[in-house]
């Protein structure tokens, strides 16, 4: 597996844009006290709103892709960039009943973004360095947020939430605009795959069907994802109850913050010749041993020892996981594939909160067990998915070891053509596609636009 050096330069760029996106998306944060406070509405009602725009972000991370795979994932994140944009900065101006179906349409808009981006990554980096290129969009991300927070603060108390709001909105579409001049219009191509006999492509069913590993890693990341979002719900109630204040929540966010800063880049480098679901079930163990310390109090140091845990946990798990899903794709469908790992692993963002919190008011002793057991649960289903299960390999770069799990027989030759450079001009989207007029060379590689037809279509 090769490293950062390999991820192509059209990645650094999008993630350049993504950091700059990230530090101005403080809408989902302060969401709650704009509806509250400058709306003025009732906690009910504001409530409801929300939780009816978190429903619009998963689903926009579970289709987001399809229209990825159907148009084009650069089409795609573009046409969702402006369509979030836009209705970011409206948002504020409509009246309240309007903002049952904009708000949703908004956070649909920015789920698919989420979506396709991954997609793009899937599409445009080399097999052997995926990992590292989501690794390089993940920290751009979580760096922009560690920024935009405070920022997002700042501006709201200077100037009004509803500034929040465009300031976000006018971010998202200067992305748009930016992520259309640095963004390959034809994204890397391998051999089609997935096909059925006679050329036709098979559903995204018999396709999961046929790799088990990634059914048991979507289930897994599901409920890890309701035990990892209780860090946004549960988990500050359980500490104010114990006496600590919204100071000390901060501080605990400031170690998970600067830990996966500092630490994901080098431990996506330094893990990059291990069998990507051995770390995936490792990191999802470390999350559940991390919430299993809340059984013995909420001490600061027990609390900081948590926190550890659970962000070691999240490095571990999350990039390799995304680029896993981005190896067994077949190539029609990866656009899919993504959206499925997309929309599990942000469906806690609405199940978490109202399942955590019932079960703490109804039992707060069993919820931090519980959290253990399922994470623990997932981690290790992960694990044995990996050993039980033969999957498609990532491939080798020069002077890397497969780990012993893969399927070495697919490693390509030493002598292989190699792929042309990430960096080099590429043909417009809208050029005709010159098709070879026999088979492919050996090892070969040739270009197709990103979800385009040539790739076989699909999100």
């Amino acid at each position: 597996m090769g490293t950062f050096r390999d991820v192509p330069k059209a990645v650094w760029q999008l993630a350049f844009g993504l950091f700059f996106n990230s530090a101005v998306a403080f809408t989902f944060i302060y969401l709650f006290l704009y509806l509250t406070g400058e709306r003025g509405l009732p906690v009910a009602q504001a409530g409801l709103i929300t939780g009816i725009g978190g429903l619009g972000l998963v689903s926009g991370n579970f289709t987001g892709g399809w229209f990825g795979d159907r148009f084009g994932h650069r089409r795609a994140l573009l046409c969702a960039a402006v369509l979030a944009g836009s209705t970011l900065v409206l948002l504020p101006l409509v009246p309240v009943v309007a903002l049952y179906a904009v708000l949703p349409l908004c956070n649909y808009a920015q789920g698919a973004v989420r979506a396709c981006n991954s997609a793009l990554i899937a599409v445009t980096v080399p097999d052997h360095v995926r990992r590292q290129g989501f690794a390089v969009m993940r920290a751009a991300s979580n760096a922009g947020f560690t920024v935009g927070a405070p920022l997002g603060a700042l501006v709201a108390t200077q100037f009004s939430y509803t500034s929040i709001f465009v300031a976000d909105g006018i971010g998202t579409l200067l992305f748009a605009a930016y992520a259309a001049r640095v963004l390959p219009a034809r994204g890397r191509s391998k051999s089609p795959g997935g096909t059925a006999a006679g050329g036709g492509r098979r559903s995204i069913r018999r396709e999961l069907l046929d790799r088990p590993a990634v059914i048991v890693l979507l289930v897994a990341s599901f409920f890890a994802d309701l035990v990892y979002r209780q860090l946004f719900s549960t988990f500050p109630l359980f500490l104010t109850d114990h006496g600590f204040d919204a100071q000390t929540y901060g501080w605990l966010f400031a170690i998970n913050g600067g830990v996966i800063l500092l630490l994901e880049l080098p431990a996506t480098a330094a893990l990059r010749r291990f069998a990507p679901l051995a770390i995936v079930g490792t990191g999802l163990i470390l999350v559940g041993l991390g919430y299993g310390l809340l059984v013995l109090g909420a001490g600061i140091a027990l609390a900081a020892t948590m926190m550890l845990l659970l962000t070691a946990g999240e490095i571990l798990y999350k990039t390799p996981a995304n680029a896993f899903v981005a190896d067994q794709a077949p190539e029609h469908a990866q656009g899919r594939f993504q959206s499925l790992y997309a929309g599990v692993s942000v469906s806690g963002v609405v199940l978490a909160p109202p399942l955590g919190g019932a079960l703490y008011v109804a039992a707060p002793g069993l919820l931090w067990p519980l959290c253990l057991g399922v994470a623990v649960a997932a981690g290790v289903a992960v694990v044995v998915a990996g050993r039980v299960w033969p999957t498609v390999r990532e491939e080798a770069g020069p002077g890397d070891v497969l780990p012993q799990d893969r399927l070495v027989a697919e490693v390509p030759p030493r002598g292989s053509p190699e792929v042309a450079p990430q960096d080099s001009p590429l043909p417009d989207v809208h050029a005709p596609e010159v098709r070879p007029q026999g088979p492919p060379a050996s090892g070969a590689s040739s270009q197709g636009e990103t979800g385009s037809p040539a790739r076989a279509t699909a999100g």
